[in-house]
């Protein structure tokens, strides 16, 4: 038997389970006794924040997990948003990490994925910072990713 996932989690945070949206009234530990996919409240990023390209990507990513019903839509505009930055991007760590996550995306190892694109963000800031990519094509992978 596979050993237990035990999460605590203070009064009035969310977890995200399956797609089901928990909040607890006090302090509590929660026990998973098998697989399941779950998002922490602090790991959840709202529309607003979704700014930049892998911002994007990322709650593209998160909704596969957070709306399963979806997860087939959502993985289409995964897979469309991957390719259009992997043809915008120029930095070759990105580019090779943005195959990588496209693969944990297919394998069904979307929560992996969206730690790889976390870990991207730094690297984006630099981007975007030094103009690498310009303002105008941030602006359009914001309309054809068009998540909101």
């Amino acid at each position: 038997m596979k050993s237990t996932l035990r999460i605590s989690l203070k009064s009035g945070e969310r977890i995200f389970v399956n797609g089901a949206v928990l909040r607890v009234d006090r302090k509590v530990a929660l026990e998973f006794l098998n697989d399941v996919t779950f998002l922490l409240e602090n790991h959840v990023l709202q529309p607003e924040q979704a700014t930049t390209p892998l911002r994007q990507l990322y709650f593209i990513a998160q909704m596969i997990l957070m709306n399963p019903e979806g997860a087939e839509q959502s993985t289409a505009i995964f897979r469309k948003s991957v390719i259009m930055l992997l043809n915008c991007f120029k930095n070759e760590e990105v580019l090779a990490e943005l195959k990588r996550i496209d693969g944990l995306v297919t394998q069904g190892r979307a929560f992996e994925a969206l730690k790889a694109i976390r870990a991207l963000y730094p690297i984006e800031d630099r981007i975007l910072n030094d103009h690498e990519l310009t303002p105008a094509t941030v602006e359009h992978i914001r309309k054809e990713i068009a998540i909101w």
